[in-house]
């Protein structure tokens, strides 16, 4: 993990949480990393930029690594650089704006992410309908947390045609007090139910805003 800002110090915890044994920390600046210290498997103030550095610190032998620097723009662009050249397998990068996004993708970073610029997305939907959950993914499709429309209530989904009448597929159910489960065509829809639904975004949209 490249830069223990607030992104990156957040996804390094919960990457131990999740059980990783073997997370490996680096930050230049020596108060992220005593911040750090003791919570993450290694945790080490040095310069991301740095080939000799970072190759010191056997980073080349990761299969993974996350460039988590965001306000300084060279220093992130220079890290991704120096782990692409490093042939590290599988990389992530934090990205402030579209152009910043572009440039990573560029010189060969797998995986870049924009997380200001993704919740703003996410919560402008939310904000926007009656889903109660929204995720986008690429060319336009999405999955949303929805109450399920009146007209399916009480019916089988094989028979209510949610998927030829609004495009989208149900794919769990979740009764109240209850985890969510797979839906097939004999799952009935009860009152009270939240469904996941997935489709194109005006699709998706649409659907939720039928509840």
């Amino acid at each position: 993990m490249a830069g223990l800002g607030r992104f990156g110090k957040s996804l390094a915890l919960e990457l131990m949480r999740d059980g990783h044994t073997e997370v490996l920390g680096i930050d230049k600046d020596p108060e992220r990393v005593q911040s750090a210290a003791g919570r993450l498997t290694h945790v080490v103030a040095a310069d991301t930029t740095n080939d000799d550095a970072m190759r010191q610190l056997s980073v080349h032998e990761c299969e993974r690594a996350v460039v988590g620097i965001g306000s300084d723009l060279e220093a992130s662009i220079l890290t991704a650089s120096v782990l692409v050249e490093m042939g590290i397998p599988t990389i992530w990068a934090k990205a402030i704006s579209h152009s910043h996004a572009r440039i990573l993708s560029q010189i060969g970073v797998h995986h870049v992410v924009r997380p200001e610029h993704d919740m703003g997305v996410r919560v402008a939907h939310l904000v926007h309908g009656r889903m109660l959950d929204y995720i986008e993914f690429d060319d336009g499709f999405a999955m949303v947390k929805t109450s399920p429309p009146r007209e399916a209530v009480g019916k089988r989904l094989g028979d209510s045609a949610i998927r030829s009448k609004y495009g989208v597929t149900v794919v769990a159910v979740k009764k109240p007090g209850q985890g969510f489960t797979y839906a097939t065509a004999d799952t009935v829809v009860d009152p009270g139910d939240t469904l996941i639904a997935s489709g194109l975004i005006e699709n998706t949209e649409r659907f939720s805003d039928l509840t």
